[in-house]
């Protein structure tokens, strides 16, 4: 009896880990999902207004599903933690795909930017528990591993992405850019629903979901965020509209405290702003968005304005940090076992700040290495500073803690990018209204360029106008560093397993 013991334990284990294989590549085909779809439809953007129309308006196409994922995390994450990852992955991922294939059935712009912001609602779900479920499946000696495979699947979909919409677009159909997610998605379903079984966990005899205050977050984030993608672009920063929507947001800020305050299981606990640790490290992943806007969105513009990239030339350019950036990301447990996960995060936000400022110094116009070299030291700095502290924080709380520690975080990290493209861009259309002693917009100078009637002078004004850019990113990447050094503690109380 004792001898076939360890054979019957050799089976069991074997098939626990062929579970959690399965369950690895679904969360991966999830995350690809969530992935793709940031990058894969920018390159379809003339074909989709050749079909529908609606020019004007289509920078909504990404406002409005950006907008809808980021309000909807902190939701997600709180059911997660009140009723299980499984059935909000799955919810959210059906969520997701109901608003792909309405996408590729859209009639009008209005209706295509409405179905992308039904994906929006989904994708918040894909994004947030994803990750959560990486904490949950391995033990932290193992999490850097799922995390860097996590992070080539969004380094593969930057680059790949681009390409896929273009290909879609010109030789096949815009609407294929959408229906392509219906079997990826499927294949995800089915493997969660049939190889994801979580563990029997203590819940309260009646799980009460915070409702009000859910929809306070949902409106609050939605006026607040528009606000910041709309001004300086659909209307002047100082005017009603915007006006109007900073103060009711305000308003709505006020009544979201009110809500949770008086909340028996509030969306938005206090406690993710009164733990040092988890305070710190959501202020540094938002300076992390913040600071990403600088290359992500500026960038290819440099590359093809003022160093005279072609665009695949240019995408090379800003690909590349997509390369450094998983392979330090899966280094950094063997900095992080030795120093800590504060100390490694302060190495690579101090190296990113240090980089971020070298670029206003490279030379006018240059060559297209210096900055390639450059943003492949950036994606190495980036991999050290963020992982560490997914991981870090993480593990400082339990289960029923972790959903809503990673929304958070994420969430964080969603608002300062949406904050650094308002921010940014209000820079450099300033820099260049200067420079070029009138008013300019970075858009329309740059489609001046293309077309070649654009002089000598609107190309240093470029230049000036990234560089300012990268020196408010130098500055966002040094806040992080700050903020890191000040508040979070040297040592993360992580949690016994």
């Amino acid at each position: 009896m004792g001898s076939t013991t360890p054979a019957i334990r050799g089976t069991a284990g074997r098939r626990d880990s062929g579970r959690r294989g399965a369950v690895v590549a679904a969360l991966m085909l999830a995350m690809a999902l969530a992935a793709l779809d940031s990058t894969v439809v920018s390159t379809a953007v003339p074909q989709i207004v050749g079909d529908l129309g609606g020019f004007s308006v289509f920078s909504w196409l990404f406002s409005g599903y950006l907008l809808a994922v980021t309000v909807t995390l902190p939701v997600y994450g709180k059911l997660s933690d009140t009723f299980g990852r499984k059935p909000v992955l799955v919810v959210g991922a059906a969520v997701f795909l109901l608003g792909s294939l309405l996408c590729a059935a859209a009639w009008n712009m209005g209706t295509l930017i409405a179905f992308r912001i039904v994906q929006g609602l989904g994708g918040g779900a894909l994004q947030g528990t994803v990750q959560t479920l990486a904490a949950d499946l391995y033990p932290l000696a193992e999490r850097p591993k799922i995390q860097s495979k996590l992070s080539t699947v969004w380094a593969v979909s930057a680059v790949a992405g681009p390409g896929l919409g273009g290909v879609l677009a010109a030789y096949a159909d815009w609407r294929w850019i959408f229906l392509i997610n219906l079997p990826i998605g499927a294949a995800a379903l089915w493997l969660i629903v049939r190889h994801l079984h979580e563990p029997e966990r203590e819940r309260a005899p009646r799980a009460r979901v915070d409702w009000a205050g859910a929809l306070a977050v949902f409106a609050c984030g939605g006026v607040l965020l528009t606000a910041m993608v709309q001004g300086g672009v659909a209307w002047p920063w100082v005017s009603v509209p915007s006006l109007a929507l900073f103060g009711t947001g305000l308003f709505l800020a006020v009544v979201v405290v009110a809500v949770e305050r008086r909340a028996a299981e509030p969306i938005i606990p206090g406690w993710v702003w009164r733990r040092r640790t988890i305070a710190a490290v959501n202020l540094s992943l938002g300076a992390l968005g913040l600071l990403m806007v600088a290359p992500s969105v500026f960038l290819p513009t440099y590359a093809q304005s003022v160093l005279g990239l072609a665009p695949v030339a240019a995408g090379f350019v800003l690909s590349v940090w997509t390369l450094s950036w998983p392979v330090t990301a899966a280094l950094s447990q063997h900095v992080y076992r030795r120093i800590g996960f504060r100390d490694t995060a302060l190495l690579g936000i101090g190296l990113a700040s240090l980089i971020l400022f070298a670029f206003p110094f490279l030379p006018y116009p240059g060559s297209w290495w210096q900055p390639t070299l450059l943003m492949l030291l950036l994606g190495g700095a980036l991999g050290l500073f963020q992982l560490p502290l997914i991981v870090g924080v993480q593990s400082t709380v339990g289960w029923s803690e972790r959903g809503t520690t990673t929304a958070s975080v994420l969430f964080c990290r969603q608002t300062g990018q949406t904050l650094g493209a308002s921010l940014f861009g209000a820079v450099a259309n300033g820099v260049l209204a200067a420079r070029l002693g009138g008013a300019g917009d970075l858009d329309s100078i740059t489609r001046a360029l293309d077309d070649g009637t654009a002089p000598e002078a609107t190309r240093r004004a470029i230049a000036d106008a990234v560089h300012a850019v990268y020196l408010g990113a130098a500055g966002a990447a040094a806040l992080a560093f700050v903020v890191l050094l000040l508040v979070a503690p040297r040592r993360f109380p992580v949690l016994q397993e």
